[in-house]
């Protein structure tokens, strides 16, 4: 049966959606249609505040406060959503609607083991009763494929991965059996072998019991592995919609092709030119732990002037754990940190006022980095006072410079709030308060994972532009390889807390590679809705003949 064939789940009609700020109401999704069949994966994609999530969480008639759902209907199974009492709505989402947050760390209740919260919702919907509902999650945590699906429901969300949680959350969303699952961003935050993972796990939910989903993405290539048909939003409004295959062969709107250019944009590759310089950080046989846990072995690398170092490496290989020791929030065991040739204080607290400015951070959750009770001119101004000395009108004056620096009006920007501002502009933010210090390194943590690629691709010239201007020095923590090319001049790659391969960017990219890069090369989405199901096969062939390597490209 084809999915045209099959029956119709969701039907939006004209969706207009209203966001309030400051007494006022604006449009922010603008008569919006929606066609969902069972069984059948829509993928809706665009840049950040193109309605995604919005007109996703309308679909199970709700929105998030601030907002309101102003005009058209929604009709899921035949049900209208806006008539309907909120109690009827409320027995419908968790049993027969489900969503999957981007961030599963933050869905889940901390102080709660997994199994607890899976059993919840089909208790309280009286879908079966508590051992059922406790046998019925490990036989889900079994399909999506989690270690010791017998035992791992008995663990506290902190107590596993970041890729295993969000398969937990997918499996909670199964748990009613539910006809629609809303999917938004569920992998942005993972890296590329866990990534695939959470796909195939999720694809294989979908499949096995017909579910419907709305998969919300900005990554285009995920996005071909798992919808049927894309939508592509813009600013509230549809651009086109069409079969993937045809989607991605052949756009029609020059808004579409933009979307796709932006995956080709890469650094150009030039030979580095010979280092004759001190390094301006350099790690030294650092080997760290947390606890009794070591996390660290002898990690060795440098980081010159005016290059930029990414540093790869899926969840737990110590990308982060490198940067706290760099910036002597956890001192290492052995080894040290030198800065331009002198080692530096092992611990942060010993360090001077001087050696604290040179080392900056730009966070991956801008969301989350900036105080959302201070205004702009306070986030990037208290650096400014504490490490320049600057009061009164230089302060002010410094202020306006950072700001035009990041391409942000001063004038419109000084005194808001960081919740007035896009998720790019916040990133800018960000990135202005890490030079507010005048540092000679900053270490970018993830920095663009969190943001749609045209956005992403702003902020990755901004930061091209600022290291030439400033002769920075920058340390990249990624877990995408597409970011690696448009960003890096030289690639760290770490497992297990060690340093597996390290070398110029042309060299990383070039065969051979050491396994584990090249399982890390091999698992990045290629825009081919079958390179996933290719992918999955050929290592299962590999499994099966004894042998695992990885597929190439």
């Amino acid at each position: 049966m084809t999915q045209n064939e099959k029956s119709v789940l969701l039907e939006m009609r004209g969706v207009r959606i209203e966001g309030r700020s400051d007494e006022t109401w604006s449009e922010i999704v603008k008569g919006v249609d929606l066609t969902l069949h069972r069984g059948e994966v829509l993928g809706l994609i665009g840049e950040s505040g193109a309605g995604k999530s919005t007109l996703g969480l309308a679909a199970m008639g709700f929105t998030r406060d601030g907002c309101r759902i102003s005009g058209g209907s929604i009709a899921f199974d035949g049900i209208d959503l806006l008539d309907a009492s909120e109690a009827t709505r409320r027995d419908l989402r968790g049993k027969r609607i489900a969503y999957v947050a981007q961030s599963a760390a933050a869905s889940f209740n901390p102080a709660h083991r997994l199994i607890d919260q899976y059993c919840e919702g089909p208790v309280q919907h009286g879908v079966m009763g508590r051992s059922e509902a406790e046998h019925d999650a490990v036989e889900l945590y079994r399909k999506m494929r989690l270690p010791d699906p017998d035992g791992i429901g008995f663990r506290y969300p902190h107590q596993v991965s970041g890729g295993q949680l969000q398969r937990a959350m997918t499996a909670m969303a199964m748990a009613c059996r539910p006809d629609l699952i809303i999917f938004d961003e569920p992998t942005t935050a993972l890296d590329v072998t866990t990534q695939i993972e959470v796909l195939a796990a999720i694809r294989d939910i979908v499949d096995q019991f017909d579910t419907a989903a709305i998969y919300i993405t900005h990554d285009l290539a995920v996005v071909a592995q798992m919808a049927d048909r894309i939508k592509v939003l813009l600013k509230g409004e549809e651009v086109e919609e069409a079969e993937t295959g045809r989607m991605l062969s052949a756009p029609q709107e020059a808004y579409t092709k933009s979307l796709w250019a932006v995956r080709s944009h890469a650094r150009p590759e030039q030979p580095l030119p010979p280092v004759t310089e001190t390094p301006v950080v350099s790690v030294r046989g650092v080997t760290a732990a947390y606890g009794k846990v070591p996390v660290l072995h002898e990690v060795t690398f440098d980081i010159h002037r005016r290059r930029t170092v990414a540093v790869v490496g899926e969840s737990g290989s110590g990308k982060s754990t490198t940067a706290r020791v760099i910036t002597g929030l956890l001192p290492p065991l052995a080894g040290e940190v030198l800065f331009e040739g002198q080692a530096l204080p092992a611990d942060y607290r010993q360090r001077n006022k001087d050696q604290l400015r040179q080392a900056q951070m730009i966070y991956q959750m801008a969301d989350t980095a900036l105080n959302p009770k201070h205004r702009i001119r306070e986030i990037i101004g208290r650096p400014v006072e504490f490490y320049l000395g600057l009061r009164g009108k230089a302060l002010t004056e410094r202020i306006r410079e950072l700001l035009r620096l990041i391409e942000l009006e001063p004038d419109n920007f000084i005194d808001r709030l960081p919740s007035e501002l896009s998720g790019g502009q916040k990133q800018r933010i960000g990135i202005a308060r890490a030079l507010a210090a005048e540092p000679r390194f900053i270490i970018c943590d993830e920095v663009t994972s969190a943001l749609d690629q045209l956005v992403a691709e702003g902020i990755l010239k901004l930061l091209d532009r600022l290291q030439a201007e400033f002769d920075l020095a920058y340390m990249f923590i990624t877990h995408d390889l597409a970011t690696v090319r448009a960003i890096a001049d030289e690639v760290v790659v770490m497992k297990d807390g060690k340093v597996v391969e390290k070398g110029a960017k042309g060299e990383m990219f070039t065969p051979p590679h050491h396994p584990y890069t090249e399982l890390l090369l091999s698992s990045v989405p290629e825009m081919d809705p079958d390179w996933l199901t290719d992918l999955l096969a050929e290592r299962a062939a590999g499994r099966a003949g004894g042998r695992m390597t990885p597929a190439g490209h």
